[in-house]
């Protein structure tokens, strides 16, 4: 099994390239399944969780053609080697015209929660779909209750039976109004897709903001959907027939350019991130501005400067987009265990996802958890130990305190952070890293 072996200590300065949105991607690729003509997508990351989307949609019966940075064709999915290999993003063409099962499996659903999004898209083209209750990173319970609360409210019959999700609507989808009683993005992804092909006009209230719904709610205009209120918390669709072909760029991930702002924050460093738009990180660059971390927009991307002080102690509350994002809490608390001072992070949008605390507390961070706040008071360096990773974001939170501690650490079931970052040791040793993968 791979781990990360890092050297701490060392400054981080040059530029990062940042590659396409995991969190966009993948309703993305779902929504191939709405249509029988071919979706493009553009600036696909190479991930281990866009490996688990292919291979649940080839085996619904979507081919998927991946066009590299080498300009040369392939089919299925990159994994290990070629995927760390690779400049950075690549094109997938999918085209779902023979879908031959609308079974999602277990053994393919567990590993990712994400999988359940095509359940929308298969009750709405196909009439009927059944999906196991998905899977994922083990940071609270996540129940797909308004994912299917909102496709009863469109006319489909839902029954759970055997660790299975059964929906049907035979005669296909009507449009009505569904108030969200929380904001979730899941939950708004699945029923935009779904109300794409419903008959009528359908209204999303207390919808999703975040970015990445935004990009899939352009994806599907221009896949022929008819969409009001993008990027609003009030959506209008109105029903088509069919959609058809389109190309679309996934939007720059926001969360992949958050953590290396904070390893430039960490490390004292100052680095560019190419590709990415300050105006998708508007609550990140204020919190890191309080904690004296200067982001600004240039004509490539964002420059991130860190000065020779320790960062200042900034308390935290995650929040839906526009607030501080669930998905960098980790990294910000392991840049906070450094700080001058103390900050407390408090986590409102899943109820275990403070995991990453005891590693971090192994290499010397001063961390007290009462419920869903942790007092996080700051000391003068961390030391290097070797810890292991629990899920996505607490894994890379451990690579972060590891670039800031003295002494060498060692982060071990590095698997959960090939999830969400493609090549990040290669991005990171290009600014001055000390990190290497260590294969077993």
């Amino acid at each position: 099994m791979d781990r990360l072996r890092i050297a701490g200590g060392k400054r981080l300065v040059g530029e990062i390239p940042i590659g396409g949105a995991k969190n966009a991607a993948l309703p993305l690729m779902a929504a191939s399944l709405l249509t029988d003509q071919e979706l493009t997508l553009r600036h696909v990351p190479r991930l281990a969780d866009i490996d688990t989307m292919t291979n649940l949609l080839v085996q619904h019966g979507v081919t998927i053609t991946l066009v590299g940075a080498n300009g040369k064709n392939g089919n299925g999915h990159a994994k290990g080697d070629e995927r760390r290999a690779n400049g950075g993003g690549v094109t997938m063409r999918l085209k779902a015209d023979d879908v031959g099962s609308t079974t999602a499996p277990y053994d393919l659903v567990r590993k990712m929660r994400a999988s359940v999004l095509v359940l929308g898209p298969l009750v709405a083209r196909h009439g009927q779909a059944r999906v196991s209750l998905p899977g994922g990173c083990a940071i609270g319970t996540r129940p797909i209750d308004l994912h299917l609360k909102g496709l009863q409210e469109l006319g489909a019959e839902v029954v759970l039976e055997g660790g299975y999700v059964t929906a049907r609507a035979p005669h296909g989808l009507t449009g009505a109004r569904i108030v969200f009683p929380q904001v979730s993005v899941g939950a708004t992804e699945n029923l935009l897709m779904a109300a794409s092909l419903a008959r009528g006009e359908t209204v999303l209230v207390n919808a999703a903001r975040e970015p990445e719904v935004a990009d899939l709610a352009r994806c599907l205009v221009a896949m022929g959907a008819e969409i009001e209120g993008i990027g609003t918390d009030q959506i209008v669709v109105r029903g088509v027939d069919r959609l058809h072909a389109a190309e679309h760029q996934i939007v720059p991930d926001r969360i992949e350019a958050g953590t290396f702002a904070i390893a430039a924050a960490i490390t004292g460093g100052d680095i560019e991130l190419l590709g990415m738009d300050l105006a998708l990180m508007e609550a990140p660059a204020k919190t890191l501005g309080e904690a004296g971390v200067a982001m600004s927009g240039t004509e490539r991307g964002i420059r991130v400067a860190a000065g020779n002080r320790r960062p200042a102690g900034v308390d935290v509350m995650t929040e839906p987009f526009p607030g501080f994002p669930t998905d960098l809490q980790a990294q910000m608390m392991a840049l906070m265990t450094v700080s001058e001072g103390a900050a407390m992070i408090t986590e409102t949008i899943f109820e275990n996802r403070f995991m990453h605390v005891p590693e971090l507390c192994r290499m010397g961070a001063n961390i007290n958890v009462h419920g869903s706040s942790a007092m996080v008071r700051g000391v003068a360096s961390l030391t290097g130990a070797p810890v292991m990773a629990t899920d996505l974001r607490a894994s890379v939170s451990l690579v972060l305190a590891g670039l800031a501690a003295r002494g060498e650490t060692t982060v071990n079931r590095i698997y959960h952070l090939d999830r969400g970052y493609e090549r990040v040791e290669e991005k990171l040793a290009a600014c001055g890293a000390d990190i290497e993968r260590v294969r077993d």
